[in-house]
């Protein structure tokens, strides 16, 4: 019988990420363009955003609850937590220095850039300029799970899970019941995903298209040295930073690449990590790691391990300066990264997070904030890269922690790559 053709998820993303933008050139300036497609990339959006917290709530109690450790779940906190500290340090300082050697900024005439409106990041700049690395910590615990629940506060959502699963497994039988409603509970929302997933090159079409009919392709020329200099960056970022750490725990970046090829175009094109989180905790589990590391190191790497954000936001910083001829001293930069390692933790669910914490950092080293507004026009450009180096070093970071707690099953992995080797 003849091999039915289907294309994969990761080529009907493509396809809609091409035409999108061919739409949103061909109609650029055209507001109609934005009435039509913008609500059916909020719909996408929306419906990721609905079965987030269901899931992570769900994998993360039952993994807890299986594991029943508070000592062994303490660890690998503190494991996590210092491995999420080093990496993002190390995207900080790489950002600083590819600044420092391309100077993406110099030579720019400002007079010939147009401005973009950043009122709404300075209002939520605003919230969280008194965000410390102390307040971090002391938001992990909910006052309400119901309103964290309900505004997607996930370091409290990941607290309260983390709780209540070692409740479970405290009470032993009797808690069999709840366990078996939160494993039917994963189950149906991992089915849910599936089904929205159709429906991600439709979001991606619309998304993409409204973007690209709103700068025009003309808007990244004046700015192309610093798209340029973002994207190498981030690929030397990937490739040898990430892909050192990957070998170093004997691993293969490229097969963390394959494996999630689907989530990357799909979290490169929707600029957003949200979108692929479910997808890569259930590919992570199936690669060899154990589900409440999976649930545990992955949603807390969200507001922890935004590798591509930090990088971008140093880099971001210094082009600015570059801009307006500041010449920042050593002291300024090793300032600037030690405000950047505070202000990136913890607020990554503010929308916008990347220019928010920019807002709230350029100021201490003398860099006029009025100069986000130059770049806020290819701002979602940008945001589509550092979005999938992202979603590889929290994907990385699930991997790292299962090696490092003795936990990865690497028959399991091999088994996965192979039978993805035999149906490509």
């Amino acid at each position: 019988m003849k091999k039915k053709f289907k294309l994969s998820l990761a080529y009907q993303i493509l396809i809609g990420l091409t035409v999108g933008i061919i739409v949103g050139a061909i109609f650029y300036g055209n507001p109609a363009v934005s009435t039509y497609l913008q609500p059916i990339g909020d719909i996408f959006i929306r419906l990721i955003k609905m079965i987030v917290v269901p899931i992570v709530i769900s994998t993360l109690i039952l993994g807890v609850a299986g594991t029943g450790d508070m000592k062994k779940l303490g660890r690998l906190g503190g494991k996590t937590i210092l491995y999420f500290e080093i990496v993002t340090t190390i995207a900080i300082i790489v950002g600083l220095l590819a600044a420092n050697i391309a100077k993406p900024g110099a030579g720019i005439d400002m007079s010939k850039l147009a401005k973009g409106d950043i009122q709404k990041y300075v209002d939520t700049t605003n919230e969280v300029t008194s965000h410390s690395f102390a307040d971090t910590f002391v938001n992990i615990v909910p006052s309400n799970i119901v309103q964290s629940l309900a505004n997607g506060d996930m370091l409290a959502i990941i607290f309260f899970a983390v709780m209540f699963g070692l409740g479970i497994a405290a009470i032993g039988e009797r808690g069999k019941p709840v366990l078996a409603f939160f494993q039917g509970t994963a189950d149906a929302m991992f089915w849910v995903t599936n089904q929205i997933m159709k429906f991600a090159p439709f979001g991606v079409f619309a998304l993409i298209g409204v973007t690209v009919s709103k700068f025009g392709v003309e808007s990244l020329i004046p700015l192309g040295k610093l798209l340029v200099c973002v994207y190498l960056t981030m690929l030397f970022f990937v490739v040898v930073v990430l892909g050192v750490i990957a070998k170093m725990v004997g691993t293969s970046l490229m097969h963390l690449v394959k494996i999630l090829k689907d989530e990357l175009v799909l979290a490169y094109s929707t600029a957003s990590s949200e979108t692929v989180l479910p997808k890569i905790m259930e590919k992570m589990e199936k690669y060899g790691c154990p589900k409440d590391v999976v649930s545990f190191v992955i949603p807390t790497g969200y507001s922890f391990n935004l590798d591509g954000s930090t990088l971008y936001q140093a880099l971001a910083a210094i082009f600015i300066a570059q801009m307006y001829g500041i010449d920042l001293s050593i002291t300024q930069q090793i300032t600037l990264m030690l405000v950047l390692m505070v202000t990136s933790k913890g607020i990554a669910g503010v929308p916008g997070v990347s220019f928010v914490v920019l807002l709230a950092t350029l100021g201490s080293v003398g860099i006029p904030l009025e100069g986000l507004a130059f770049i806020a026009g290819i701002d979602r450009i940008l945001d589509m890269a550092r979005t999938a180096v992202n979603v590889i070093g929290n994907s990385l970071a699930a991997i790292v922690m299962s090696k490092w707690e003795g936990r990865f099953d690497s028959i399991k992995g091999n088994k996965y790559i192979s039978d993805l080797q035999k149906s490509a």
